[in-house]
C-alpha cells in the first residue's frame, strides 16, 4: 500500500470530494464498491423524470462526504471522536448501502427473500473485514448500533442521518424537484451531542421543518409517485414470472448468477449458512435484469413477454391511488375481463390486474426523535418544539390504497 491515496472525486452537488485516508480509497477501488457505479439509486423513476439515473456509488460518496462535515463540526464544539472512531464512521456511511441488489428498492425482496439491503450490507462488511484484516472491526459495531456513543450510528441511520440529507438533496437535483432541496449545511452546522445522543440546535429548527416537509414532499412526487409505483410494480411482477417459470423447470435466458436466484428462493438463513452466496449476489447489478428483460420479451410465455415487451416500451399499467381500498366488484369485473381478453388463467391475470398499498411516514417520533437542544439546555422532540402544527400531523402514518390494471380496460368493463 503506498500513502498517496487522497484523491478528489468531482461531485455534482459538493463540488470536490477528498477520500480522506488509504482505507476509504482501497474500499472505494474494491469490486464490491464498484458495483454501485451498476445500480440505479431510484429504480424506474428516470421513467417519470429522465434525469434520475445516478447511482448507489454517487449517493455513497455524497453521504461520506457529507459525514467528514458532520464531524469537523462535532469536533470543533469539544465533542470527543478519536482518529479510529472518525475512520470507522466514515466507513460505515461509505458502505450503508453496499447490500443493494438490482434496481435498489424497487427489487429488493424479488430476488431474495426474508433479507434487507441493511442485512446484506452487514454480511458484506463482515467479509471485507476479513480481507482487510480486522480494519472494519469499528465501522461494524457502529454501523450495528453495537458500540458506546450512539451518537456516531445515529450520523449513519437515524432519523437526521447522513444519508437522508444526501439523498434528499441529490435525488431533487437529479430529477428536477425542487421540492425536495433541503438546507444540508445548515443543519450538519447546527448539530451537536448531549448524553452520547445527537441533537440540533434550536437555531436549526426551520431548516430541520423544512427538511421533514421535503422528505414527505419527495415521496408523494417522486419516491411513490404513481407512474414510478405502476413501473416498479410491473418489475416486480416480471421476476415473479420468470422465478415461477424457472421453479417449474423452465430454463430462462439469463446470466449464471441471474438464473442462480431465479431457480432458488434464497433467505437470510442460506447467506449465513454458504459463503459463496454473498459473492454470487454481489455479482448482480441492473445490467443483469434488463438484459434479461430485452430477451424475455420475445419468450413464447405470454404473460412474461407481454410484461417485459410493456416495460421496455413504456406501456405500464394505469393506476388509480386512493385513502380507500379499491371497490372489490369493480376489481373482479376487471379480472374478468382480462382473463376473456387474453385467455388467461385467473392467476396468470393476476399480474395484470391487482392491488396494494403504500405508506409515508415522515417522520415516526416512536424511533429515533430528533431533539431540539433549547438555549436553556433542555431538549424537546422536534415535533413539540416547532410552531408548524403540520409537523405533527407528519408523524402520522398515511397509507394509500392502490389498483392497476392495462390502460383501456376500464373502459371495456360494463
Amino acid at each position: 500500500m503506498t500513502n498517496n491515496k487522497k484523491k478528489i472525486i468531482n461531485d455534482p452537488i459538493y463540488g470536490f470530494v477528498t477520500l480522506p485516508n488509504n482505507l476509504i480509497y482501497d474500499l472505494i477501488n474494491h469490486k464490491y464498491f464498484q458495483r454501485l457505479r451498476r445500480i440505479k439509486q431510484l429504480g424506474l423513476t428516470n421513467l417519470v423524470y429522465p434525469g434520475a439515473l445516478h447511482t448507489r456509488f454517487h449517493h455513497a460518496i455524497g453521504a461520506m462526504h457529507l459525514m467528514q462535515e458532520a464531524i469537523l463540526t462535532l469536533k470543533n464544539k469539544n465533542v470527543k471522536i478519536t482518529k479510529q472512531e472518525e475512520e470507522a464512521v466514515l466507513v460505515a456511511i461509505l458502505l450503508h448501502d453496499i447490500g443493494h441488489g438490482p434496481f435498489s428498492h424497487a427489487l429488493e425482496h424479488s430476488l431474495v427473500k426474508g433479507i434487507s439491503h441493511e442485512t446484506i450490507s452487514s454480511l458484506i462488511m463482515t467479509k471485507l473485514n476479513k480481507e482487510f484484516k480486522g480494519k472494519l472491526n469499528l465501522a461494524i459495531k457502529i454501523f450495528n448500533n453495537d458500540y458506546h456513543k450512539p451518537f456516531l450510528h445515529q450520523l449513519v441511520s437515524s432519523q437526521l442521518d447522513m444519508d437522508r440529507l444526501d439523498y434528499l438533496k441529490r435525488d431533487s437535483f437529479f430529477t428536477g424537484v425542487s421540492e425536495g432541496v433541503i438546507s444540508s449545511d445548515r443543519i450538519i452546522k447546527m448539530l451537536n451531542v448531549v448524553n452520547g445522543d445527537l441533537v440540533v440546535e434550536l437555531k436549526a429548527i426551520y431548516s430541520i421543518e423544512k427538511f421533514l416537509i421535503a422528505r414527505r414532499l419527495m415521496y408523494w412526487q417522486v419516491y411513490l409517485h404513481k407512474t414510478v409505483l405502476s413501473a416498479e410494480t410491473l418489475l416486480v411482477n416480471i421476476l415473479k414470472r420468470a422465478k415461477e417459470l424457472s421453479g417449474a423447470g423452465e430454463k430462462l435466458f439469463g446470466t449464471p448468477t441471474l438464473q442462480l436466484f431465479l431457480q432458488n428462493n434464497f433467505n437470510k438463513v442460506d447467506f449465513e449458512k454458504r459463503n459463496e452466496l454473498l459473492d454470487k449476489f454481489a455479482e448482480l447489478d441492473d445490467h443483469d435484469i434488463v438484459a434479461s428483460i430485452k430477451v424475455w420479451a420475445t419468450h413464447n410465455d405470454f404473460v412474461l413477454s407481454t410484461m417485459c415487451a410493456n416495460l421496455l416500451e413504456r406501456k405500464l399499467y394505469k393506476i388509480e391511488l386512493s385513502n380507500q381500498k379499491p371497490d372489490k366488484t369493480m376489481v373482479a369485473e376487471l379480472h374478468t375481463k382480462i382473463c376473456k381478453q387474453y385467455k388467461l388463467t385467473k392467476a396468470e391475470a393476476d399480474y395484470f390486474v391487482f392491488t396494494g398499498t403504500v405508506n409515508n411516514s415522515a417522520y415516526n417520533s416512536n424511533k429515533f426523535k430528533i431533539n431540539i437542544l433549547l438555549n436553556n439546555g433542555k431538549l424537546l422532540d422536534v415535533a413539540m418544539a416547532s410552531d408548524q402544527l403540520n409537523l405533527q400531523s407528519l408523524s402520522k402514518k398515511v397509507v394509500k390504497h392502490y389498483v392497476c390494471f392495462p390502460k383501456g380496460l376500464e373502459e371495456k368493463v360494463s
